[in-house]
């Protein structure tokens, strides 16, 4: 499958998925101005990754330093997905960035690591 990588804007994140090397990172802000349009696409290519993935070994990397509650009900939508391949019998990495001083992010990380117990989660705080 061809990656898919989509360079960042001011209103939305850098998206690098390396299907070939089972890596996909979504780093920067996300605030498009309709999350659906922007994600909608974005979730039908990983939906159509995974559904290929036996066994896999995925390492996702997800750095959002800001994301509106749009966005937030796209993202519950593609950490589903990925819970899903890990309940299938691929393994998940999900490894989430947020600045160490944002309580925010750190506690959206936290009722992902909750909500989707299949990820292999990993915070990772990053000072500035």
């Amino acid at each position: 499958m061809d990656p898919l990588f989509i360079a960042a804007s001011p209103t939305s994140p850098e998206v690098d998925f390396r299907f070939d090397q089972h890596t996909l990172s979504i780093k920067g802000e996300s605030y498009p101005e309709n999350a659906a349009a922007f994600y909608g696409p974005v979730i039908a290519r990983v939906q159509a990754y995974l559904d290929s993935c036996a066994d896999a070994e995925i390492t996702v990397h997800v750095s959002l330093a800001y994301f509106n509650s749009s966005s937030t009900k796209m993202l519950f939508t593609f950490f589903e997905a990925l819970n899903n391949a890990a309940m299938a019998g691929n393994q998940v990495r999900l490894n989430w960035y947020h600045d160490e001083d944002d309580d925010t992010i750190l506690e959206f990380g936290q009722e992902l690591q909750d909500d989707f117990g299949a990820l292999d989660f990993h915070d990772h705080a990053v000072s500035n």
